[in-house]
């Protein structure tokens, strides 16, 4: 809009927000773990924010907050982490083809980001955004008008491309079994056929004549077990002594 001068505030905002979001998108498309690529568009979702609230646009930068990035995207973030897909994981195409279509789909969007980029440097003349919100009594009436008028169509797209975004993330959630889960009792037979203890070990002190984390308890037959005792003192030697005589444990130093 011609005649508009920006002062040093605006300046500043635009240019650390343009930064942030520019990077944001970048470790979006570079990072290998779908977790920090989740968090980069994070990031960038909310530079955006603080551009539409700077441009007097305060409901686009709540919704930009509260539903994409508190919502969408942190729900997106939360699957991830939960499931805990990796990028081996990534490599694994769950659905034939979908790789192909991710190129195509990519040079879409660079077309289409191309054409608005051309479009927006034509030269035509712009009206700024107060003087489009006096023409409905605000930002939130002049949005409603536009998205049930005007971009109606690609309101709708936008809702079907939020669902085809939440379908992408629970096929990369997704898990192939390629053998049955086993059982309770297969897991229980396992453990007990194993080289490791299939029990609790005992606890330190116990069947001992001094509750201490350095006595070693005694088995059920009276002898004691170095089992007991934490491998840090067992590896500074840092275990109190115990004979047996006449069937009873004896620690060095008790009175006979």
């Amino acid at each position: 809009m011609t005649g508009y001068e920006v002062n040093a505030g605006e300046a500043v905002v635009f240019w650390v927000c343009a930064v942030l979001s520019v990077l944001g998108a970048i470790g979006l498309i570079t990072s290998r773990k779908a977790v920090h690529s989740a968090l980069w568009m994070a990031l960038t979702m909310i530079n955006l924010a603080i551009l539409y609230i700077a441009n007097n646009a305060p409901f686009l930068g709540m919704v930009q907050i509260i539903v994409y990035t508190g919502a969408v995207m942190m729900l997106f973030l939360f699957v991830l982490m939960v499931v805990g897909v990796d990028s081996s994981d990534s490599l694994i195409e769950t659905i034939r083809g979908q790789r192909v279509l991710s190129i195509l789909l990519g040079l879409l969007l660079i077309v289409i980001l191309v054409w608005g980029l051309g479009s927006a440097l034509s030269g035509l003349p712009s009206v700024g955004l107060d003087a489009a919100n006096r023409l409905d009594g605000g930002n939130v009436q002049s949005i409603a008008r536009l998205i049930f008028t005007d971009y109606l169509l690609v309101f709708e797209v936008t809702s079907a491309l939020l669902i085809t975004a939440a379908m992408g993330a629970m096929v990369l959630a997704h898990r192939e079994h390629w053998q049955p889960k086993p059982t309770q009792a297969e897991l229980s037979i396992a453990r007990f056929k194993g080289d490791e203890h299939p029990g609790n070990r005992p606890n330190p002190g116990i069947y001992a004549r001094h509750n201490a984390v350095d006595t070693p308890a005694l088995l059920p037959d009276g002898t004691p077990t170095q089992a007991s005792i934490p491998g840090a003192l067992r590896s500074r030697a840092d275990v109190q002594p115990v004979e047996i005589e006449d069937g009873r444990a004896i620690q060095e130093g008790d009175s006979q």
